[in-house]
């Protein structure tokens, strides 16, 4: 027999909407992730986007003649220009041969002495002018790349408890009421759950002995090469701006600092005479400033995460991220009262995931940073 009775007894509310308002108004990394299409099974795979692209390595050079990688000759077709990074001469594509070797020809000096590029040159990719009346398959490719990556679903779970008692002394009006305002608790409990599974959480597949667990941030980036060592130094806008500049060259889009409160406050007092403070729809944090990126000229926000290691930043494209529901488990809550039971209990119950599309291009490490702490103390000493 039921004790007590409310409006949605019998009903199972759907409270993922209400989930994503409790996230973006939450000042965490998890506000980042946009509702991408729902998960059709507890491994969800995505495929990478085609995001770097416009830019080759040589790996030898000789005379006119270079070898590059299999992957950077398919961005290349006869007739592409390119020029050597940090250099105006301008190169087209004679010829494309066996074992990945293309003929070059220099077509304009521009000022430049150069005649060749040199073995581990960068070189940037102009365009590729295309002829009057071209036909399928002359144009540039812009595709998905052929790879795949993968996240796997974690269940969650909230049990919302209100007692007899509770219900009896009537503080926060009738039940309806209660329980109501404990379940934006538990979603406010899981927003910060999931801010630290978008962190550190690891990738498990689940099996007979194990449950899915969902990676994060730090599982997605444990073997990139986008990292830089501070050594110890103080956060400031020239390592910030080295982290925006290698997002840019893997073909990025830096729009988002992530640190420690501390950090931020580091960081801020460079900009302190010149910081202009956002709080709206669109730009979330403990901390938020807006700060120029002087790689491209765009902005970066500044997100304060105390979750975040105080010793460590990223410099991020949040384009990447997405949170993904497992079609059909979208968080819900419904009614989990036992025969008896002194009081009323409701379950939340979700299966979800997160994405993050080509980690090891949009995210940057910045790590073995100076703690916070001391570096605000040498800033009010110097002061």
């Amino acid at each position: 027999m039921t004790l007590y009775t409310y409006s949605f007894q019998e009903k199972r509310r759907d409270l993922s909407d209400i989930l994503s308002t409790v996230i973006k108004n939450e000042p965490r990394f998890i506000s980042c992730f946009k509702r991408v299409a729902d998960a059709t099974q507890q491994k969800h795979e995505w495929l990478e986007d085609q995001i770097a692209g416009r830019s080759v390595t040589v790996q030898a050079s000789e005379e006119n003649t270079v070898t590059l990688s299999a992957a950077d000759v398919a961005k290349l077709k006869i007739g592409t220009l390119l020029v050597i990074k940090d250099d105006s001469a301008l190169f087209r594509v004679e010829q494309i041969a066996a074992a990945n070797r293309v003929t070059l020809s220099k077509v304009a000096a521009n000022g430049s002495a150069t005649t060749a590029p040199a073995a581990n040159a960068v070189m940037n990719i102009v365009s590729t002018p295309i002829g009057e009346g071209s036909a399928t398959g002359e144009g540039e490719e812009t595709s998905h790349l052929s790879a795949t990556a993968y996240n796997c679903t974690q269940i969650f779970r909230k049990d919302i408890i209100i007692t007899g008692s509770a219900l009896a002394i009537n503080v926060a009006g009738n039940v309806d009421n209660q329980l109501n305002r404990q379940t934006n608790f538990a979603l406010g409990e899981l927003s910060r759950d999931l801010n630290r599974v978008a962190l550190f959480g690891r990738r498990a597949e689940n099996t007979a002995g194990n449950r899915g667990e969902t990676g994060g941030l730090y599982f997605f980036t444990a073997d990139s090469d986008l990292k830089i060592n501070a050594n110890g130094k103080l956060i400031d806008s020239f390592m910030v701006n080295d982290g925006a500049q290698a997002v840019l060259g893997e073909g990025g889009v830096p729009t988002q600092i992530l640190c420690s409160p501390g950090q931020a406050r580091v960081l801020s007092n460079e900009y302190k005479n010149r910081l202009q403070i956002v709080r709206s729809d669109d730009a979330r944090g403990a901390y938020v400033a807006v700060i120029i990126n002087e790689s491209n000229g765009s902005t970066m926000t500044i997100m304060a995460d105390p979750d975040m290691p105080d010793t460590e930043a990223w410099v991020n494209d949040v384009n990447g991220f997405g949170l993904s529901n497992l079609h059909g488990r979208a968080i819900s809550d419904q009614d989990a009262t036992p025969k008896g039971f002194d009081g009323v209990k409701r379950m939340a119950l979700g299966e979800l995931t997160l994405e993050f599309k080509n980690a090891h291009q949009r995210l940057c490490r910045l790590y073995g940073l100076k703690p916070s702490a001391q570096a605000l103390t040498e800033l009010r000493s110097a002061e």
